[in-house]
């Protein structure tokens, strides 16, 4: 592809067509088959009803994995250096299958970007792939972030459904009251810096060690 037609393909499309592609169901970094760890807190009988699913996801996207990837998307979209911060990602995955979590699907996202839009992203933890690409499109950061954000957010609640199991509107009733904290989370992400990176959900991390070794289980993670 040349210069020029990468130029009027990124003209020609609407930014947050863009973001909606990026992050859809359909884009190929096999979110699918993780659960963050939810798989053994619905075993261990801690989330068996819609309420629960929806506290628990909430402490994941405010003070776990959502607000830490939320500031790295947006350091490294905003010009941080990709190999540092990629080494403080790994470092902070609590459990083997959460560090594969970010790996595979980090390496499934560079791959499926830099083949629709003709990038050169490299290798990286997700949200250090996804800063990337936010940054080399010149999308715009906070919606990008919010739309990261419903994604991880959609993705365990479809694992919750599954796993509960729980009807497909109460997933979506749960969705839905958790898309406000998206748009905080990332508002704050933006104006942050590499310092704020971290956060303090002991119980979801002690979840993602279980998660190994349960005997029967649906999820890498």
């Amino acid at each position: 592809m040349t210069m020029a037609v990468m130029t009027l393909r990124m003209a020609m499309t609407d930014p947050l067509l863009t973001l909606h592609q990026m992050f859809s169901p359909a884009f190929p970094v096999g979110a699918f088959a993780y659960s963050h760890g939810l798989e053994a807190a619905v075993q261990e009988g801690r989330v068996t009803e819609a309420s629960q699913l929806q506290a628990w996801l909430q402490v994941v996207l405010s003070r776990g994995a959502g607000w830490s990837d939320a500031v790295v998307v947006a350091q490294v979209a905003q010009g941080a250096a990709v190999g540092a911060i990629s080494e403080l990602v790994r470092a902070m995955c609590p459990s083997p299958g959460r560090r594969l979590e970010t790996d595979q699907q980090g390496d499934a996202f560079v791959a499926a970007a830099n083949g629709v839009w003709g990038l050169d992203l490299h290798p990286a933890p997700y949200p250090v792939a996804v800063g990337q690409a936010i940054r080399a499109l010149d999308l715009p950061v906070s919606d990008a972030i919010v739309v990261y954000l419903q994604a991880f957010a959609s993705n365990l609640t479809s694992a919750g459904v599954r796993l509960v199991p729980l009807g497909q509107t109460e997933g979506q009733q749960i969705l839905q009251a958790v898309s406000p904290l998206c748009r905080r989370l990332a508002d704050k992400a933006v104006v942050s810096d590499e310092g704020d990176i971290g956060g303090f959900a002991p119980l979801v991390d002690i979840d993602s060690l279980r998660q190994a070794t349960l005997y029967s289980k649906l999820f890498r993670s």
